[in-house]
């Protein structure tokens, strides 16, 4: 009786596990497919968009920047230089100091000439006290306002209080880490502009590592692949998930989440769906179903769209521990979403985030690492008891090595063979090289800070916004090459 519940058992697992990991293999490959038909079809819109059009007309809508701060101090001003080179009319920078203990507030006061503002705070959402706000007495900086609030333990708190004060009807989120292009504002306003039959609620584009970068006053000057290993690793990571990734969803207006280093908003959806959940340890993937929600509650026609452009360079932890809180809290973030929203799930009303987006984040986000986990486990078990078909074995582990690595591979080389970032082989070279050991040391990181991050939410653990303990960028010694970074 037992060795027949066992062979069923192990039957049972083996037919599930098979049947999962051909279907993550056919959505891979259908998200090729599409990435590849949407960024045709971007290409040829931009061959016939005049961006002086956007720019240079008085109708152009206004974009609240909005950066929130905690302990950024060694980066803080040229973060804030970055942020003001916008080519773009119609603007303003919100720069919320979340209870900062280093200088943070006191070097932008300083460098920026700020005073304390009276001003009328509107609280659309219900955040932490704001204890000042701050405007510049130099005409060079009319456009940066900075607001000092009490630590609210997380950055959606701090992105609530930038949208009470924002003036304008978009606002883009993003992080004061972050290097933004210059054509930021009018490439992510375009989609919500061109749109004729649905309100675009949000947009977003590719994001890169900033590491090894070299930047001059907050302008990326040249692009270079990191040197860091484990920066290496991410920029390989984000270029896949951008790139094959959410290309492909966008094609099919089924975009999983707009990140929170670069996304831009429709603020009107934002406040009225109850803006960032503070509580939420992914507050980008939690305002993004919120406002998926809120308009199909109301029966507003929406999309949700990306562009393949970078326009975005963040500085990605170099070190595991700093690396393994950020992936603790995003795992912690998709349980919790996936909780909140359960609703949902295969609830025809809610249309392709009910149908395609949140089963996708269930089963093969969510549950990817638990079925890895078992997977390992499974044929310890197998191996200890002398169970393992290793011609069986070894076949089925090289095709799913040279698959992922097609995959990855295939997400660079057109990457780089559509908007060549890297401008020396070597650095692709250095990418490339990655995709042949990821699998062996950085997924299995992933997989473990997953089930931490799981463990870590189930358990109730405490957990707060942290210090990245940033390295700050590396600026340009060559005058000669100071060119801004390129963008299609």
């Amino acid at each position: 009786m037992g060795t027949t519940f066992v062979e069923y058992a192990s039957g049972f697992f083996e037919t599930t596990v098979f049947v999962y990991g051909v279907t993550l293999l056919l959505i891979y490959a259908m998200l090729a497919i599409l990435s590849f038909l949407n960024i045709r079809l971007f290409l040829r819109k931009e061959s016939y968009t005049d961006y002086k059009v956007i720019v240079g007309s008085p109708l152009a809508p206004g974009i609240s920047v909005i950066a929130p701060a905690f302990n950024e101090g060694l980066t803080i001003i040229s973060n804030i230089r970055s942020l003001l080179t916008f080519d773009y009319p119609n603007y303003e920078v919100i720069i919320i100091n979340d209870g900062s203990t280093d200088d943070t507030l006191e070097k932008v006061i300083k460098e920026f000439s700020l005073v304390k503002v009276d001003f009328a705070y509107d609280v659309k959402l219900v955040t932490r006290p704001v204890r000042g706000v701050y405007k510049s007495t130099d005409e060079a900086y009319a456009k940066l306002v900075v607001v000092d609030k009490e630590n609210g333990k997380s950055k959606a708190d701090a992105t609530n209080v930038g949208v009470n004060v924002s003036a304008f009807p978009y606002f883009l989120c993003t992080d004061v880490d972050c290097i933004l292009h210059e054509l930021t504002l009018q490439k992510l306003i375009r989609p919500m502009l061109e749109e004729e039959h649905k309100r675009v609620i949000a947009t977003g584009a590719t994001l890169r590592m900033a590491n090894s970068c070299e930047v001059d006053e907050g302008v990326l000057i040249k692009i270079k692949a990191p040197r860091p290993l484990l920066a290496r690793f991410q920029e390989l990571e984000y270029i896949r998930s951008f790139v094959l990734g959410k290309m492909g969803w966008s094609y099919i207006n089924a975009v999983p989440n707009v990140s929170g280093g670069l996304g831009m908003f429709d603020k009107e959806i934002a406040i009225k769906a109850g803006g960032y959940d503070a509580k939420s340890f992914g507050e980008d993937m939690e305002l993004r179903m919120r406002m998926s929600r809120y308009v199909y509650d109301n029966k507003i026609p929406s999309s949700i769209r990306y562009i393949p452009s970078t326009l975005c360079w963040t500085e990605g932890p170099t070190s595991v521990k700093i690396f393994m809180r950020q992936r603790t809290r995003w795992a912690r973030g998709l349980l919790q979403l996936m909780l909140a929203h359960r609703k949902m799930l295969f609830n025809p009303a809610y249309g392709r985030v009910g149908m395609i987006v949140i089963p996708y984040n269930l089963f093969f986000e969510l549950l990817a690492p638990v079925v890895e986990f078992l997977g390992i486990v499974y044929y310890i078990f197998l191996i200890y008891f002398g169970l393992v078909n290793w011609p069986y074995a070894i076949i089925l582990l090289i095709f799913v090595y040279t698959y992922s690595v097609m995959i990855s591979s295939l997400s660079v080389l057109w990457d780089q063979m559509t908007f060549q970032y890297y401008k020396t082989w070597r650095d692709v070279v250095r990418i490339v090289a990655m995709v042949f050991i990821e699998m062996l040391i950085y997924h299995p990181l992933i997989v473990i800070f997953s089930l931490r991050g799981y463990f870590f939410q189930l358990s109730n653990r405490k957990h707060s916004w942290g210090n990245m303990q940033r390295a700050g960028f590396k600026k340009s010694t060559d005058d000669s090459s100071k060119t801004t970074a390129p963008v299609t």
